[in-house]
């Protein structure tokens, strides 16, 4: 019994025991072909019939396969508005209406933490006075309001 490379017995295909597929005209062209688990030896004869067919596939099957490759990201674009989009459309809504509302009196939160007393506002300003202490003032730019804690009285006029 002949041992060594040369018998396609002792012959071991590391490419496909590693699980790399190639199309079976690879190991043709090279004078292999499979029969069942083994390698055997192919004939001048067989070599010549074999073509190398690797990338035939169907025609196309028209505009339905493309529109059948976004519905993944338009499923996905609607997850996202639904959990992330819309939720942060209405919080900033609700603050803008909660900045609009503010009145002389009212307990407020900054975004920096700092709470007080609002004593000035103007309609048609950006800035309100706060007083964080007694007889200490701080304008405040209005869109850094966290957080009106306590209505105040209504405006005298």
């Amino acid at each position: 019994m002949e041992r060594g490379f040369g018998n396609p017995r002792n012959f071991i295909d590391f490419v496909e025991s590693m699980g790399i597929v190639r199309p079976a005209s690879y190991t043709a062209r090279r004078g292999w072909a499979f029969f069942g688990a083994c390698l055997a030896p192919l004939s001048m004869e067989s070599r010549l019939f074999i073509s190398p067919a690797f990338a035939q596939g169907a025609p196309a099957a028209g505009g339905t396969d493309m529109i059948l490759q976004f519905v993944p990201f338009i499923l996905i674009f609607v997850i996202m508005w639904f959990l992330i989009i819309r939720p942060q459309q209405k919080r900033v809504k609700t603050h803008q209406e909660m900045i609009k509302n503010v009145r002389r009196g009212d307990t407020v939160v900054t975004s920096g933490g700092i709470i007080g007393k609002v004593t000035k506002v103007l309609e048609d300003s950006a800035d309100i006075e706060i007083e964080i202490s007694e007889g200490v003032k701080v304008k405040v730019a209005r869109a850094m309001i966290a957080e009106v804690r306590a209505k105040g009285e209504p405006v005298k006029a």
